[in-house]
């Protein structure tokens, strides 16, 4: 199962890193916009601190949630994603 785990958080953080690169503020997108891509580069930020530590549980849990960031300015139309894209759940 550790392997598992280990693969996954790695899978994760590939997309997370991906996502954050390809989504942009909508135009005239609110302040909301910047507050999404903010908490999912700095939840990316934790999950890489957490397999740092050797906490991959934590890692993954912290990538998914900075992936919901970015899912819910899309869909709140804050964020700007590939229409084409199977990163976003748009």
């Amino acid at each position: 199962m550790p392997a598992d785990l280990e693969e996954k958080a790695d899978r994760y953080e590939r997309l997370l890193a991906e996502a954050l690169s390809v989504a942009e503020p909508a135009e005239g997108a609110t302040a909301h916009a910047a507050d999404c891509l903010e908490m999912a580069s700095s939840y990316l930020d934790d999950g890489r601190h957490f397999r740092e530590t050797d906490d991959p549980v934590n890692a993954l849990a912290a990538f998914s949630y900075a992936h919901g960031w970015l899912d819910a300015g899309a869909r709140l139309g804050v964020l700007d994603v590939p229409a084409d894209s199977e990163l976003f759940t748009v």
